[in-house]
C-alpha cells in the first residue's frame, strides 16, 4: 500500500528558503508521478509541481518557474524495516525566494503515470504548513 508522509514545513520570512520532503513508499512499480500541490485558506488545491518517478520528467506551474525545484531519490537500501526499498522514494520541493502568496498547506501526493489533472492523484499525505511573512 502507498504511504506518503510530507515534513519539512515552516515559518519563512519572504525570500527565504524551504525545502519539504515527501516520503513515498509502498510502490509496486515506478509508474508513478508524485506531485506537490497547496491550498492557501479560502482557495482551491492547486498543482505546483510534479516529477515522474521512472524519468525525472518534471512540471511547474508558472507562479514558481525559477523558484521551486522538484527532485527525487531512491530509497534502495537506505530505508529500514522493508524488505525490498527499491520503490521507495523521497521526493524533495526546494523553495527559494518564498513570497508570502506560497503560504499554504503543501500536500504530496502520489498517481500512476500518466497524471493529467489532480484527480489523477490517489494517494495523498496530510499536508505540511509553509508560512511566508512579509
Amino acid at each position: 500500500q502507498v504511504h506518503i508522509v510530507e515534513s519539512g514545513g515552516g515559518l519563512v520570512q519572504a525570500g527565504g528558503s524551504l525545502i519539504l520532503s515527501c516520503a513515498a513508499s509502498g510502490f509496486t512499480t515506478n509508474n508513478y508521478d508524485v506531485g506537490w500541490f497547496r491550498q492557501a485558506p479560502g482557495k482551491e488545491r492547486e498543482g505546483v509541481s510534479s516529477i515522474s518517478l521512472r524519468n525525472g520528467t518534471t512540471y511547474y506551474t508558472d507562479a514558481v518557474k525559477g523558484r521551486f525545484t522538484i527532485s527525487r531519490e531512491n530509497a534502495r537500501g537506505r530505508f529500514t524495516g522493508s524488505r525490498n526499498n527499491a520503490n521507495n522514494y523521497r521526493v524533495y520541493l526546494r523553495m527559494n525566494s518564498l513570497k508570502p502568496e506560497d503560504t499554504a498547506v503543501y500536500y504530496c501526493a502520489a498517481g500512476p503515470t500518466p497524471t493529467t489533472k489532480n484527480d489523477d492523484y490517489v494517494h495523498w499525505g496530510q499536508g505540511t504548513q509553509v508560512t511566508v511573512s512579509s
